[in-house]
């Protein structure tokens, strides 16, 4: 027999990366929520890579603190290895990853749930969803109490009819052994949510004595440690090492001897799998020709032996596994504390959601996280930080927030979501973005921290932190313009040294790093008067000074789209009414109903011919509608 349990303005339901940014999110602006999760032993848990960023997920790290989001300075108080990637490579594809605790990283976001005013931390599975006349969200426990809810954030992970494929074994569970959400698929669809099925994997966990790291290349983490938020100071240093190793032949004649015994080639697996992400079977078939495949191994955490092994996800049978990773360099006596596995699970489609990833047939219903077809736990909290802020912006009857492609990773992330859907988990990367020179992860604070500060999320002493370091930087680049270093004997030594050309005549310092050979280092000996600031100020302006064309080149393109996304189109329009579309652009337009034109234009079969076709649709309704 249900009984009504409470009232909530949000709710949300899973405690993972998305759930947690969006409860904070929500509680944060003055809504009273409650985040729901299946076990309170997995609030927060990593269950595949024991780190936090890495390439273009770094970036939306940092965009998630800019806003005012927790990842970032909760893998800052966990981390243990930090490393900056792509140091070799131009700054737009820089991006930050760290090594963190697992088990620390779960304790403090439970905690910090725990002591978050307006949000109630509930045990408990939600079985079914469903909206009352008034438009009330009723969500039902497994245990038969009903709460209600003015808007709700979905985030359930992979844990929607989750299924375990080990060899020729499979069984329902969620990651490391959690009990999956077996129910709530069956009410979303009720809900008239189309559903598709993805898979992804994890590697083995081995024990730490059992490997020989003498076997295995050393990988040191930065000496210079970069934290991920801006409000984390002085973190600390480098607590362990990470290693790089590679198969062997034996690794491969294993493998394949036994694939197919592997669920993915004998047909039990359904769902769909990650494209950047595959299994050491799938590389071997896929990648026949080359020889060996690198894998990197990862402390879970300083309390812990569990050693995590990048790189080598596998759904083969344990006793295989054993075989090949004993195969493997320094892994002869290796021993798996807990085995390689598959997991399939539902998701949605996300073209059924607006930008705010608010489903467009179910107001008040949000999706975040791999529930909209994503992957990663970067992934999962800037989603779950934009839905809980347009949950609780809602409820509170404001405008909602959307971050458009221009502004951000996150923006990026989301539009092609909504746009071009997914067919396979979706992952972030640089290549995703067409303006990424302009959207680099040192300057997402710029970029979006203002934004923060509007919707609130954002405090007076971070505030008053971010415009006295925009002060500092204006100032300095002032003061730089103005700066004339002298033609010397000493500097054109130095200029010749980097292998750039003499000067002849005082040149302004900002002139001089414009070159790309000269750095603010380069020139510390002839600029006397040189300010005592953060190194990041200086590493930001000498990015813009040195690709200010480029960076300006980006501005002009970014406002040709403004200028798009600023033609809105109707929510309701029926596109086979517009003449001249060509039939495959009339059956994705209906299907996405995209916000504008600039959105429309991303849209795959939605020709230019059909944009110019639409523009002049637009134009004619509007005429008509001034009559």
């Amino acid at each position: 027999m249900s009984f009504f349990a409470e009232n909530y303005d949000v709710a949300v339901i899973g405690a993972g990366h998305a759930g947690i940014e969006a409860a904070l999110a929500a509680a944060r602006l003055g809504c009273k929520t409650a985040i729901f999760t299946i076990n309170m032993d997995a609030v927060g848990n990593c269950p595949c890579n024991p780190s936090i960023g890495g390439t273009a997920k770094g970036h939306l790290v940092r965009e998630v603190d800019a806003l005012g989001g927790e990842m970032g300075k909760t893998a800052d108080e966990c981390f243990l290895q930090s490393r900056m990637l792509n140091r070799g490579k131009g700054p737009a594809v820089h991006s930050l990853r760290a090594q963190i605790d697992r088990e620390k990283y779960k304790s403090k976001m439970k905690h910090k749930l725990e002591m978050q005013r307006n949000l109630h931390l509930r045990q408990a599975e939600i079985v079914e969803i469903a909206r009352n006349d008034a438009g009330i969200w009723l969500l039902t426990t497994r245990l038969e109490a009903v709460y209600c809810a003015r808007t709700v954030v979905v985030a359930t992970g992979t844990y929607l009819k989750s299924k375990i494929f080990v060899g020729e074994v499979s069984f329902e569970s969620g990651p490391d052994g959690i009990f999956p959400s077996s129910f709530l698929s069956e009410s979303l669809v009720k809900l008239g949510l189309r559903l598709r099925r993805f898979k992804t994997g994890t590697p083995a966990r081995v024990l730490r004595d059992s490997i020989d790291f003498s076997k295995l290349e050393i990988q040191n983490g930065d000496e210079k440690i970069t934290p991920f938020s801006y409000e984390s100071r002085h973190i600390g240093e480098n607590r362990v090492s990470c290693y790089v190793g590679y198969t062997t032949a034996k690794t491969r004649e294993i493998i394949l001897k036994n694939i197919h015994r592997s669920p993915l080639y004998s047909g039990l697996i359904e769902g769909k799998g990650p494209r950047y992400c595959q299994s050491i079977e799938d590389k071997f078939v896929r990648f026949a020709d080359k020889e060996r495949h690198q894998f990197f191994v990862e402390p879970c955490g300083l309390n812990t032996d569990e050693m995590y092994v990048q790189g080598l996800s596998s759904s083969l049978p344990e006793e295989a596994q054993i075989q090949f990773y004993r195969s493997l360099p320094g892994f002869e006596n290796a021993i798996l504390m807990r085995p390689a596995y598959a997991i399939e699970y539902d998701c949605v489609d996300p073209l059924q959601m607006h930008s705010t990833l608010e489903f467009s047939e179910l107001p008040g219903l949000f999706g975040a996280g791999q529930i909209n077809g994503s992957s990663g736990y970067e992934e999962a909290a800037a989603q779950g930080l934009v839905a809980g802020i347009n949950a609780a912006l809602e409820v509170k009857g404001r405008s909602p927030l959307v971050l458009d492609r221009s502004t951000s990773y996150i923006g990026t992330l989301i539009d092609d979501l909504v746009t071009k859907g997914v067919s396979d988990p979706y992952r972030m990367m640089t290549s995703r973005s067409e303006y990424r020179l302009v959207l680099r992860q040192d300057n997402a604070d710029e970029r979006l921290t203002p934004i923060g500060r509007e919707i609130g999320l954002i405090s007076e002493a971070r505030w008053s932190a971010f415009k006295k370091k925009q002060e500092i930087k204006t100032k300095e680049i002032k003061r730089i313009k103005n700066l004339v270093i002298p033609a010397s004997a000493e500097v054109n030594a130095m200029l010749v040294s980097r292998e750039t050309s003499e000067i002849s005549a005082g040149t302004r310092m900002f002139d001089l790093l414009k070159r790309p050979q000269i750095t603010y280092d380069c020139l510390r000996d002839f600029d006397v008067n040189r300010p005592e600031i953060d190194d990041e100020i200086f590493e930001q302006i000498e990015v813009e000074i040195k690709y200010d064309g480029y960076i300006n080149k980006q501005m002009s393109q970014i406002e040709a789209m403004k200028r798009l996304e600023s033609k809105k189109l109707p929510t309701d329009a029926d596109y086979s009414q517009v003449d001249g579309l060509r039939l495959e652009a009339v059956e994705k337009l209906n299907l996405v109903k995209p916000e504008n034109i600039g959105q429309a234009s991303r849209i795959s079969g939605v020709s230019p011919a059909d944009i110019s076709v639409l523009l002049i649709w637009i134009r004619q309704k509007s005429r008509r509608s001034g009559q």
